[in-house]
């Protein structure tokens, strides 16, 4: 299999003209034989290599690029083509080890059980699994292979057509898109081809025999990144350490360091057991791990040099307001899929769903509400370091607006100086549409309420608040249409940098203090 991914990978970095763009997710592997299709009238005829099928449309790479056809259409010659009456789904998923080897697996489980299904499984090896649902009658209803290994493998396989979807606790670098691009899967993350299962977080983690409980994330970033030597409360270099090479929430946390690492200074681990039991061995050791993975290790907060401590409860990971979140993506090499997939995705939205990846240690993407009563440190905070630029009215104002109501854990974000979702935030959009339209809020009022980071003009940073909580009304109307439901009310407001998340001498601090909230009321 090495050798086959290893082809298929050099012979898409040397034409983007492959054709291969239009493999379908749930198709099975590509052939190598051409086939002959042929319209019904006789009129057309196109030779070309099968690269998917899902039952209804067939699509072939030829010398006219790809093209889709509904096969019931069109008459096929050759070794290679599709045999509609014996046609069974299958799904091939390539990634992350936490997500293959416990979550999906649990998440079909919990389908068949649901749908009234069997689920038959088979571990070739400790990285693969193959899994098949079955209905009553003995009828294969859908296969599913996972293949497990770390999210830069399952990226390379999506674009290499190994994979139909990708397991990831990052988003793609700007190679893994732009070699998508390449191959006509990407953009990555694009309508109909991303789904966010769950959320983690990582934790800073040191030995209990260290006396110290909070970090500062400019100190955290600074050791890691080699910009500082040394860190509190323990003389001398630290040593550093991380999960494996290529994992995917090892990855993230790096991405958000400020400057180039020098990868040589860091002591990477097989997994997390080894990462945990390392750090807790010595006094001088610092790692960063998930929350649900430190072992005897001590888990640190995050403390900024403001005064803002994060610390990672279920309400702040849900709403990413505390920094070090990782979500659990799936990357899908095509937004078309087949009825059993469609109806697998369908099922991850339900509370029964919610509920497994709850158990498996995540937080779940259900919407909670959190209460007023519950945000006094960060209201409290925001009065402390209220400037000349926040005035007390405008603090009125905004508890004004927010009392009576309960904010929700759909929070969006956005890069630096821009309106622009980031991957997180435009899946919650969708969820809130999606909530809005099946009358959650009937009857309720949503107020979406814009803030920034404190850098630059305060004045600029209001105008910026305000065009970003619009952008997600604007975004939101478009989502529903014409389904907007007459007895829901949205409206906006914005207030800059009145209620920061973080400190904003990093880079963590100020994404968290772009956002837009969720507040609803009556």
């Amino acid at each position: 299999m090495t050798l086959n991914r290893r082809f298929y990978r050099s012979e898409l970095s040397r034409s983007a003209a492959s054709g291969l763009a239009a493999l379908l997710l749930c198709a099975g592997a590509a052939h190598a034989d051409d086939v002959t299709i042929t319209s019904r009238q006789g009129n057309l005829s196109v030779t070309g290599r099968v690269v998917g099928y899902d039952g209804t449309w067939l699509q072939i790479e030829s010398e006219h690029g790809p093209l889709t056809l509904a096969y019931a259409g069109v008459t096929c010659a050759g070794a290679d083509c599709p045999d509609p009456a014996n046609y069974v789904p299958q799904v091939r998923m390539s990634g992350a080890r936490r997500m293959t080897d416990l979550l999906i697996p649990a998440l079909l489980d919990g389908y068949a059980r649901e749908r009234d299904m069997v689920l038959t499984q088979d571990a070739p090896d400790a990285a693969h699994h193959l899994l098949t649902l079955s209905d009553n009658s003995g009828a294969v209803v859908l296969k599913v292979e996972l293949r497990g290994s770390n999210a830069a493998e399952g990226f390379a396989d999506l674009v290499s057509f190994d994979a139909d979807v990708a397991l990831s606790f990052r988003e793609p670098t700007t190679a893994e898109q732009d070699r998508a691009t390449e191959v006509g899967i990407g953009p990555l993350g694009g309508v109909g081809q991303s789904v966010i299962i769950g959320t983690d977080a990582l934790v800073p983690i040191v030995s209990p025999l260290n006396t110290v409980t909070t970090i500062d994330p400019v100190d955290l970033a600074a050791v890691f990144s080699g910009a500082a030597t040394d860190w509190t409360g323990q003389p001398g270099t630290p040593t550093l350490h991380l999960g494996p090479v290529g994992d995917g929430q090892a990855d993230a946390f790096l991405a958000l360091l400020p400057e180039p690492i020098d990868e040589s200074r860091i002591i990477r681990h097989v997994d997390t057991a080894a990462l945990s039991a390392a750090v807790a061995a010595d006094p001088g050791a610092i790692g960063v791990t998930a929350l649900g993975a430190t072992g005897v290790a001590q888990p640190l907060s995050l403390r900024g040099g403001c005064g803002l401590t994060a610390v990672p409860r279920l309400t702040a990971i849900k709403t990413q307001d505390y920094p070090l979140t990782t979500p659990l993506f799936l990357y899908l090499a095509q937004p078309r899929q087949t009825a059993a997939m469609r109806d697998f995705l369908t099922f991850l939205r339900s509370p029964a769903a919610q509920l497994i990846v709850r158990r498996a240690g995540f937080a779940d993407q259900g919407v909670v509400p959190i209460p007023l009563d519950d945000q006094g440190e960060r209201f409290a905070h925001a009065i402390t370091i209220a400037g000349p630029d926040t005035t007390l009215l405008d603090l009125q104002r905004m508890v004004g607006l927010m009392h009576a109501r309960a904010r929700i854990s759909l929070t969006f974000r956005f890069a630096n100086g821009t309106i622009d979702l980031d991957a997180t935030s435009a899946a919650n959009l969708v969820t809130l549409a999606q909530d809005v339209r099946d009358g959650v809020y009937a009857g309720r009022e949503l107020l979406l309420i814009g803030f920034s980071d404190g850098e630059g003009d305060a004045d600029t940073n209001r105008t910026l608040s305000a065009a970003r909580s619009d952008a997600v009304l604007a975004d939101l109307r478009r989502l529903l249409g014409s389904q907007m439901p007459p007895d829901v009310r949205i409206v906006t407001a914005a207030f800059g940098e009145a209620l920061p998340m973080g400190c904003d001498d990093t880079a963590w601090g100020r994404r968290m203090n772009r956002r837009v909230e969720v507040w609803v009321g009556d």
